[in-house]
């Protein structure tokens, strides 16, 4: 599989942003959905990365970087077609090692409480990632978790 830095302008990345974000939608509450759509991704703090395997799109996600040396990880998300095989655990490899090279202190991330999310937090737990408060611009809100690990 290859990991790369994406532009955001390819017809796969839209289907599977815009499958996350419906995904999102059918599972919380509108003022509790914190995934980005294209638009918002698109921003110079922000580095988006596609997983592929050959011609297809197993994967993404990004770091948004929001403050010296630490980031968040935004839209995680795994082709449905792909669910299984390793993609986010390749992928959290990477960002990981993306936030060492970047001399982040900090890497944390915003996630759901529901069932749906429980393999998300159960990969983030594997990575080392522990519960905390809310960060950055989050708000106390009982469908959202949130996780920080350093990065040393």
């Amino acid at each position: 599989m290859l990991i790369k830095i994406d532009d955001l302008s390819g017809p796969e990345v839209a289907q599977i942003l815009m499958e996350h974000l419906e995904d999102m939608y059918a599972v919380s509450p509108p003022e509790s959905v914190h995934a980005l759509d294209l638009n918002k991704l698109r921003q110079p703090n922000i580095t988006f990365w596609s997983v592929w395997d050959g011609t297809q799109l197993a994967g993404c996600g990004a770091i948004k970087e929001f403050e010296l040396g630490h980031a968040e990880i935004k839209s995680m998300r795994t082709a449905n077609a792909y669910r299984g095989k390793g993609v986010a655990v390749k992928l959290m490899e990477h960002i990981l090692a993306v936030a060492a090279e970047r001399k982040y202190h900090r890497l944390s991330l915003e996630t759901g409480t529901q069932e749906f999310f429980l393999p998300a937090r159960k990969l983030y737990e594997r990575f080392g990632f522990e519960y905390c408060g809310p960060f950055g611009d989050y708000k106390e809100d009982p469908y959202s978790a949130f996780m920080t690990r350093a990065i040393v």
